[in-house]
């Protein structure tokens, strides 16, 4: 028989563990939930763009290792920046595939007119800014700086973000999305990157789980009737 001062202590580490990862619980609850009954093309924004563009076919293209201050190329792409035909080399110059000019980056029109390739014909822009820098919780984070960010006339504060080192079309972001960061970032406990499963916080309160759940069976165990009938029967037959 587990001795009553001893149940006692159990019962308020229980109680108390259970306050202390309440809201946890709470949050990983309403998280999953969120997540089981999101369409996640919708929250990666998919209804608000076009069907995924062709690839332009272009013609009267220079040599690549022709273009000026290029010693060599470890890497190549031939991209559409408004329509006009670019070489992004080595991931880190653009040039004009056709001139041979060397671009030090894109104009906010040329972004706009790329934006409008990948977004839905019936979006108004409202503005367009470019950004330099943003933090470790900013909705563009991880994606390559500076950018143009492109927002539309929208009830879900829709934006679109564009790179302007080689015009490349990075994402979109509206209001869902949002929502599934935040409920993301309390589900994983990575309040940083979001995606890291192997935080310290997330491993004490797995643990303290785990405990809660443990000293609760235990609970159960030291003050079921049944379980008191049964030992009592195991002890009568002893004797």
């Amino acid at each position: 028989m587990v001795k009553r001062k001893t149940a006692i202590r159990i019962r308020k580490a229980h109680r108390y563990l259970g306050i202390f990862l309440g809201i946890q619980f709470l949050m990983w609850t309403i998280s999953g939930m969120y997540f089981s009954w999101t369409d996640i093309d919708e929250i990666h924004g998919d209804h608000f763009r076009r069907e995924e563009p062709l690839p332009r076919n272009f013609s009267g293209l220079m040599a690549a290792s022709n273009m000026p201050d290029v010693d060599s190329i470890s890497s190549l792409r031939l991209l559409s920046v408004a329509g006009a035909p670019h070489f992004w080399i080595n991931k880190s110059e653009l040039y004009n595939a056709r001139t041979g000019e060397k671009r030090n980056g894109i104009t906010a029109e040329e972004a706009l007119v790329i934006a409008d390739r990948f977004m839905s014909p019936e979006l108004e822009v409202s503005e367009i800014n470019r950004i330099e820098s943003v933090d470790d919780h900013h909705e563009y984070r991880g994606r390559p700086l500076p950018a143009y960010e492109i927002s539309y006339h929208s009830d879900n504060n829709l934006k679109a973000y564009v790179a302007v080192a080689n015009g490349e079309f990075q994402t979109v972001r509206h209001r869902d999305w949002r929502w599934f960061d935040f409920l993301w970032m309390t589900h994983t406990m990575d309040y940083q990157g979001r995606d890291n499963f192997n935080t310290i916080v997330l491993r004490a309160f797995s643990l303290l789980g785990l405990i809660t759940v443990f000293s609760g069976f235990l609970l159960w165990y030291t003050s079921s009737p049944s379980m008191r009938k049964w030992k009592k029967k195991l002890l009568t037959k002893k004797t």
